[in-house]
């Protein structure tokens, strides 16, 4: 089964983070990255080019394509509606353990704030929620190891 993966990174507020992020998404097979909110864009509303998403994305800013929508709902309705599985990433006591879950041929993960994380709200319009374990003191980890994680999980999946 052929699984396309994209994310979706709703107000992340580090533009290293979301350069990060489009490096990890190209390194694993992503085909495209959707950016909602305050989200720093790889070039912004002035056309100007973000040099730190530039940095830390060592130019998969400019292979894998990207879309800004303000409102992360409009981008889920479009997806849904073209028969995309919608997963968010946050702890939650509905969560599932991330290697519990198997990936839809076309599959969205959505990546949140890097302190709030995604709102109730947003979770409720997603299919199913993900997690991964923690195990030490720390209760999360950083968005961008977080992604890394999910999207290398399924890219995994994608070759069995």
């Amino acid at each position: 089964m052929k699984i396309e993966t994209a994310v979706l990174l709703h107000n992340i507020r580090s533009a290293f983070n979301v350069g990060s992020i489009f490096r990890t998404s190209d390194a694993a097979g992503g085909s495209k990255v959707f950016l909602s909110g305050y989200t720093p864009r790889p070039i912004d509303k002035f056309n100007r080019v973000q040099p730190a998403i530039t940095k830390t994305a060592l130019g998969a800013d400019k292979y894998i394509p990207w879309e800004y929508e303000k409102d992360p709902y409009r981008i889920i309705a479009k997806l849904r509606a073209e028969g995309w599985h919608i997963v968010a990433v946050e702890q939650d006591i509905e969560s599932i353990d991330y290697r519990k879950f198997k990936p839809k041929n076309k599959t969205l993960f959505i990546f949140g704030n890097e302190v709030r994380g995604i709102s109730s709200a947003l979770r409720k319009k997603c299919d199913v929620t993900l997690e991964i374990p923690m195990r030490g003191k720390k209760e999360s980890l950083n968005v961008a190891v977080t992604a890394g994680i999910i999207l290398f999980s399924v890219a995994a999946k994608r070759e069995k």
